[in-house]
């Protein structure tokens, strides 16, 4: 991505931590292979200091959304350990295939690794490592259900995997789902919101990533309401997307002021 790209899909920024809106179909970091990814960007998003920010945690190459970002070391720790512990909540919107009966419920199935010649797949695994998601039902339509997830563990594909088992994989998934491997619909699951309680005297910073355009009308068939505003530089507008990034960068600075003394 050019800068001009990836400062357009900052969503906020302080003096600890940023949240970029990562779009579907790119990985956050060279896999053994080599190949672009995100991070090939961050140099544009050092804001003033003497190196460029790294990965709080991961997504997966096909999912969009917030992803955190440390701005130095001693940052960098404390959001490790926050997402190591499970405190920073983690909102995501899924469109499934069929769908739960109920409106609310929790998934617990362990998961181990498939096999070592897959890479990062993975499987339900009685043995495996304890992974636990909770769902919610936002709306439903043509045999479709629009999910709120939340991982309350961090493991590789979990929501994928949890979500296929259960007997609704997720639209698009070509891994765990009916989706083929190629010409099929994109991943439809979405980093919706992240919640980070990194300030000890300050309420937890909330970020919520915009609905990206290729998951826009199947959430719309399950009852979204499709009028949400995009950010600016998708409105076709090049003056409206100057404004807006005026608007943004003056706001984010103010956040870095206020951080100063924490």
């Amino acid at each position: 991505m050019t800068p001009d790209e990836i400062l357009a899909r900052l969503l906020y920024r302080d003096g600890l931590m940023l949240v970029i809106d990562k779009p579907a179909g790119i990985h956050v970091h060279r896999g053994p292979k080599g190949g672009e990814s995100l991070e090939d960007s961050f140099d544009a998003l050092r804001f003033g200091l003497p190196r460029r920010p790294a990965l709080a945690h991961r997504l997966d190459r096909d999912t969009s959304g917030c992803l955190v970002l440390g701005r130095h070391r001693k940052a960098l720790a404390s959001l490790g350990k926050l997402f190591k512990q499970g405190k920073v909540g983690k909102t995501y919107w899924a469109v499934v295939e069929g769908g739960p009966s109920e409106d609310t419920g929790r998934i617990d199935i362990s998961l181990g690794k498939l096999d070592e010649s897959r890479g990062w797949w993975m499987k339900p695994d009685p043995n495996g490592l304890p992974a636990s998601s909770t769902w919610k039902v936002m709306g439903r339509g043509d045999g479709l259900t629009w999910l709120a997830l939340e991982p309350l563990t961090g493991r590789t594909h979990q929501l994928r995997v949890h979500c296929a088992e259960m007997g609704w994989p997720i639209v698009g998934d070509s891994i765990y789902g009916r989706a083929p491997r190629t010409g099929g619909p994109p991943l439809h699951l979405h980093s919706r919101e992240v919640v980070v309680p990194i300030y000890k005297n300050r309420d937890a910073i909330k970020v919520v990533a915009p609905v990206p355009e290729h998951i826009r009308d199947l959430l719309a068939n399950c009852g979204w309401n499709s009028n949400e505003t995009a950010r600016p530089r998708e409105s076709g507008d090049p003056g409206a997307a100057a404004s807006g990034a005026k608007e943004l960068d003056s706001r984010l600075r103010g956040n870095e002021r206020r951080d100063e003394d924490q």
